[in-house]
């Protein structure tokens, strides 16, 4: 610090000398400069002053000359002094850190807000860094207990200037000792290596831990542990117990036990073991000991330690629990196998029968008493071959040893026997759990001969799906091919070798992908195939090929989890099935052309009969004049026709508006009586001529239903219509209505000649009339339109009809949302009337 305000001084000298030196140069200099140019005053009058002025100057540079030649002096004696003073300060500092190399250590030091600096770096351990930077990254070198105590103190150090001093161990099980402390406002941690006595303690102190560490796992074991354990000192006093303990003693806590001692054990079970523990013996015993409030069996055990007893009771009762069922479950287990039909010997370490069941004395010709005296497994093979029941073999001594060797080595057996009653014995040994063999012999004769069957029935089942024009092909669930047969490669023009290879789907999509214009098809049925869903959908479609073929495909899930498709040549079908498809659309072009011609003409028929009608009124009405009888009967003939034209030219029209679909229903409460009685008034005159009684039946309590009346009126009126055409005179035409849980029926039932049963199939279709021997003619139209109006409803139409009987039309019109309110019906029964099973009736004559 000194030589440094000596070196400033000597600096600051030189630098005033040499400002002087340039100020008296630069005043001499003008001067000079003012006395030989002159101030234009006369040369005479100014040499006396030029004299002095010179003298003057030339004192003043004399001055300064001096005063630069001592400023130059004290210059160099300050510098001097300064070389000194830093070469005295140079040998301080190299003894004062050859001092603090002398030993190895690594000293840091931090100095107010710069950063850490690291004077000294002599210390070597394995995986300590060398940088001031790693060695403050203490979690990398350090174990996490000394990085996290390192830390704190430095922490405490930097905060309360707390001085520290601690061994630390590092991650390769070295010890190093930290030591931190502050001085002159700066924080100093040196780092040394450990010796002596240090590293003993060091030692110690992990020791200390580790075994801390040991104790406290060791006592969390135990305290985790279901069992009551406890620690005792030699004369029997407690001195630890676990959590168990406590509550098998039901105590609050450790303590309690411990100041109480409270003892698990009885005294003459507790002295008992204390004796035996003495002599330096363990005690194992299972006694009877209460646990909370159960008396429970327990295995003790107490074991004699340098100066504790440590003992434990294990909680037996569910092993003696399971024990029980154990044996309950081999003896089920033998009682299982005695009904099994495989047959099964068991021979223990010393190849002696223990275990033999029913099925194996029904194999073998063997005596029950005699396998009861457990015979060995040798004996029991000389005595079958004493019986002439095991197969022939020319070598008996070597094969018997072969089936004997499981016994030594260990290994597995497994043979198949031929007898020589030609039975065929399937043979397996199977080496027990705690010693010995099992025996298990299966008699696989009828297996072997379904094997073959099935076999053969395979090779009929290949020949039959090769000779299928269909082709068959079945994928398993990893999309591999399983089955095929000639048809599906000739259909895709697969090769039979490749076909053998049981290829994947994929290689048979690529190489059928030059037949078809895209392979979409290929596609759902790889994604059926291959899908993990159990339940897979059946599709089904159609490929159009380049060559304009025509291939349909169809897919079903087996049971095994794949797929079978199938695949049909359907080009010339589809050829036959485009022509017909051309000749329905031609002919379905035809029918709307008659429709739309016959609503046309039936249109344009209608505005005459109108006028025909309306002139024909007038005449029978005498509007224009009276008409004699024959001209009165001429007028009505030409009425009655001109109505039956016009009722035909209105079915035509429903026909034509119900084919187009423009028949609208006006749906409403239809009151059932209203809507019978409007039907029976249209065919009143026609049942009167004949002399027909029109018997009514109607349920009591239906009165409305929801339909359009208009049609129901109209169905109702073709169908009585047909039942008067083809009724005998002096007939009964019934109509009957009742209500069931889905519909309103409806029956019309006349008595008349019938309906023949080949004619009964065409009755509803258009234009089919036939008389049937009566005078009845009509257009065909009544029956057909009828049942189109019932199905418009959502209904049916059907019709029984027997020869000679009669026929019974049947018209169901389903419930539409509720019925109307009840309402008296406008018809009422006439006094006398007869009601039968809830059903009205009236009959009605004359009309």
């Amino acid at each position: 610090m000194r030589s440094s305000v000596l070196r400033k001084r000597a600096k600051n000298a030189r630098n005033e000398l040499v400002m002087l030196l340039v100020a008296s140069m630069a005043t001499v200099a003008a001067l000079t400069y003012a006395v030989t140019r002159g101030l234009g005053t006369p040369s005479a009058s100014i040499g006396l002053e030029k004299t002095l002025l010179i003298a003057m100057v030339t004192t003043a540079a004399l001055l300064a000359s001096v005063l630069v030649w001592r400023s130059v002096a004290v210059a160099r004696h300050l510098s001097r002094r300064a070389r000194e003073e830093a070469a005295e300060l140079r040998r301080t500092l190299a003894t004062a850190e050859a001092i603090i190399k002398a030993e190895p250590q690594v000293l840091l030091f931090w100095d107010h807000d710069h950063d850490v600096q690291m004077v000294a770096d002599t210390l070597t351990i394995a995986g300590m860094p060398a940088t001031a930077e790693g060695i403050l990254r203490f979690g990398q070198w350090l174990e996490p207990r000394s990085a996290a105590s390192l830390k704190s103190s430095l922490d405490m150090l930097f905060q309360d200037g707390k001085s520290f001093n601690i061994i630390l161990r590092t991650t390769q099980s070295d010890h190093v000792e930290a030591d931190g402390r502050t001085t002159g406002g700066r924080a100093i941690l040196r780092l040394r290596d450990v010796a002596g006595y240090k590293r003993d303690l060091a030692r110690i102190i992990d020791q200390h831990h580790w075994l801390a560490r040991d104790i406290r796992s060791m006592r969390a074991l135990l305290n985790a542990l279901p069992m009551p354990v406890w620690l005792k000192t030699r004369d029997g006093r407690l001195t630890w117990v676990n959590k168990a303990y406590v509550r098998a003693v039901e105590r609050v806590d450790e303590d309690e036990v411990l100041s109480r001692q409270i003892e698990l054990m009885d005294t003459r079970e507790r002295q008992k073991a204390l004796r035996v523990v003495a002599r330096g013996e363990p005690f194992r015993e299972r006694m009877q000991i209460v646990v909370g409030t159960e008396r429970k069996a327990h295995d003790i055990v107490m074991l004699p330690l340098e100066d504790t007893i440590a003992g434990a009771a294990i909680d037996v009762a569910a092993i003696e629990s399971a024990e029980g069922k154990l044996k309950e479950e081999i003896t089920a287990y033998d009682r299982t196998l005695e009904h099994v039909a495989t047959g099964v010997a068991m021979f223990d370490h010393e190849t002696r029968l223990t275990f033999f069941n029913n099925a194996f004395l029904k194999l073998w010709p063997l005596d029950a008493d005699w396998l009861n005296q457990r015979p060995t497994a040798g004996s029991v093979l000389d005595k079958l071959r004493e019986r002439g029941v095991l197969p022939e073999s020319a070598n008996y001594r070597e094969w018997k040893a072969k089936v004997l060797d499981v016994h030594d080595t260990g290994a597995t057996f497994e043979d198949w026997w031929l007898l020589p009653d030609s039975r065929i014995i399937h043979v397996i040994t199977e080496q027990r759990p705690h010693g010995g063999v099992a025996y298990v012999f299966s008699d696989d004769t009828e297996r072997l001969a379904l094997e073959s069957r099935y076999n053969a029935l395979i090779n009929v089942q290949r020949e039959t799906l090769d000779s299928l024009k269909e082709g068959v092909a079945v994928f398993a669930a990893d999309g591999r091919l399983k089955l095929h047969n000639s048809a599906f490669a000739q259909i895709w023009k697969l090769s039979r070798d490749a076909l053998v290879k049981n290829p994947f789907i994929d290689e048979i999509i690529e190489t059928t992908r030059t037949l078809a214009a895209n392979d979409e098809a290929w596609k759902r049925i790889r994604e059926v195939a291959t899908s993990f869903f159990d339940a897979r959908p059946q599709v089904a479609g159609q490929v159009v090929r380049l060559d304009n073929s025509v291939v349909d495909y169809a897919t079903t899930p087996l049971p095994d989890g794949a797929i079978l498709v199938t695949f049909a040549d359907v080009t010339d079908s589809k050829r036959y099935e485009r022509a017909l498809v051309e000749r329905n659309e031609a002919l379905e072009v035809a029918d709307r052309i008659k429709n739309q011609f016959i609503s046309h003409i039936s249109y344009e028929l209608r505005t005459p009969l109108t006028a025909i009608i309306g002139f024909s009124d007038m005449l029978v009405n005498a509007y224009v004049g009276p008409l004699n009888a024959k001209q009165r009967e001429y007028v009505e003939d030409i009425t009655s026709s001109s109505k039956t034209l016009l009722a035909i030219i209105d079915d035509i029209l429903d026909l034509a508006t119900i084919d187009a679909g423009a028949l609208d229903l006006k749906l409403a409460d239809v009151d059932v009586n209203k809507v019978i009685d409007a039907a029976i008034r249209g065919i009143g005159d026609r049942a009167a001529r004949a002399d027909l009684v029109i018997d009514i039946g109607i349920e009591d309590d239906i009165t409305t239903f929801v339909a359009d009346e208009q049609r129901v009126r109209q169905v109702l009126y073709n169908l009585l219509s047909n039942a008067v055409g083809f009724s005998h005179p002096g007939g009964t035409v019934r109509v009957t209505c009742w209500s069931d849980a889905s519909a309103t029926v409806f029956t019309v039932e006349d008595e008349g000649i019938g309906i023949a049963e080949q004619e009964q199939e065409r009755i509803f279709e258009r234009f089919e009339s036939h008389s049937q021997g009566s005078k009845h003619r009509g257009t065909g139209l009544g029956l057909s339109i009828s049942k189109s109006l019932v199905e418009l409803h959502g209904g049916t139409l059907t019709l029984v009809s027997k020869r000679g009987q009669g026929t019974q039309v049947t018209a169901r019109f389903p419930h539409r949302g509720r019925f109307s309110a009840l309402v008296p019906h406008e018809t009422a029964l006439s006094e006398g009337s007869p009601t039968q099973g809830g059903v009205a009736r009236r009959a009605e004559h004359g009309y």
